[in-house]
């Protein structure tokens, strides 16, 4: 079932003497099926996030490991792309408000877009590496890694991502793309499929298959070998999960730049619609993996809920036996340095 919004091509075709108003407006024919499905992601994504946040939070500060950290930023990463790309950008801005917004309103919420999106790929890549350095050369992580110095090189990846977002101010909507892409959009378009999946994913390729081949031929006890196959299966999983889920998007995206417009052919822009529903589950589905993987993550998170629960035994407070604190004080699976 597809619902015409106001703003749609069979309006913008009822008079031909605003074309400025054309170009500014989008011409979707948005379905209910995207604004039901963004809904439920939201209200259902948010929460974990937040969730994730505050237990890895308590991680970090319990155990002082810097890959915490990095935890941490690419779920608060996660919650921004959720807050701007999710509801300001679509829910409120084409679903609500159905494009009637200032132009700058419409262009400055593409910053904050890209610079989110930015900022959760290369903290990806910053933890990817962190795991390739804690696997592969232990002594040297001992030496390179401690919580202030990983703080300081996460807020320079955020300020980084801000800055890299604003040349996208000037982003051609792919919605309203009837003319053909200038030069400038084509950079851009291309810049972007780079910055955020080419070469984030040949890192990936790259580090995970050298600590596989080192983890292969390496002589380590079976304890040692289960606790590091945890790390590969979650360092893994996040990589790939990425991977699958943003490449319909990016392969549209250059698919449209080249062969045609979401305004002459419906089933491209249906594409689109579906290749940023699918990118956009990549901000819900880590916490799952956490907990899969992570015991302390899990029974972190149980106290995390308890404590906020009116209804727990002694009013949400945990256990006072000491025995869950101890097992939290312990690294989580997936971030435990590597024995010598």
């Amino acid at each position: 079932m597809m619902l015409l919004l106001p703003n749609s091509t069979a309006g913008a075709r009822v008079s031909h003497a605003e074309p400025l108003e054309w170009e500014e407006r989008s011409p979707c024919v948005e379905g209910i099926i995207p604004v039901i499905y963004y809904s439920v992601l939201l209200g259902l994504g948010l929460p974990v996030n937040i969730l994730t946040v505050i237990a890895l939070s308590r991680l970090a500060a319990r155990t002082k490991k810097s890959s915490y950290w990095y935890l941490l930023a690419l779920t608060a990463s996660d919650i921004l792309t959720q807050v701007i790309i999710i509801f300001m950008g679509f829910i409120l801005q084409m679903a609500i408000l159905a494009r009637e917004v200032p132009h700058t309103f419409i262009h400055t919420v593409n910053v904050l877009e890209f610079a989110a999106n930015h900022a959760s790929i290369w903290v990806t890549v910053l933890l990817t590496a962190d795991r390739y350095v804690a696997l592969c050369h232990p002594l040297r992580y001992r030496m390179l890694s401690y919580p202030e110095r990983t703080r300081k090189i996460i807020a320079a990846v955020f300020g980084t991502a801000l800055a890299t977002g604003i040349p996208f101010y000037w982003w051609l909507d792919i919605w309203h793309d009837s003319q053909p892409p200038t030069t400038v959009d084509k950079v851009l378009k291309w810049v972007h499929c780079f910055t955020m999946y080419f070469v984030p994913c040949s890192i990936f390729l790259a580090t995970n298959s050298v600590i596989v081949c080192k983890l292969k031929w390496g002589k380590r006890v079976d304890g040692h070998r289960r606790r590091v196959g945890k790390t590969i299966a979650m360092l893994m999983a996040v990589t790939t999960v990425f991977t699958v889920l943003w490449a319909p998007r990016t392969f549209v995206i250059l698919f449209h730049l080249y062969m045609g417009s979401t305004n002459n052919d419906q089933r491209l822009h249906m594409a689109l619609n579906l290749a940023n529903m699918i990118a956009m589950l990549n901000t819900t589905v880590n916490f799952f993996f956490y907990c899969f993987v992570s015991k302390t993550f899990r029974r972190t998170a149980s106290e995390v809920i308890r404590s906020c629960s009116p209804f727990c035994t002694g009013h949400g407070q945990p256990p006072a036996n000491g025995g869950f604190l101890h097992s939290a004080l312990k690294p989580l699976g997936l971030l435990e340095n590597v024995s010598l």
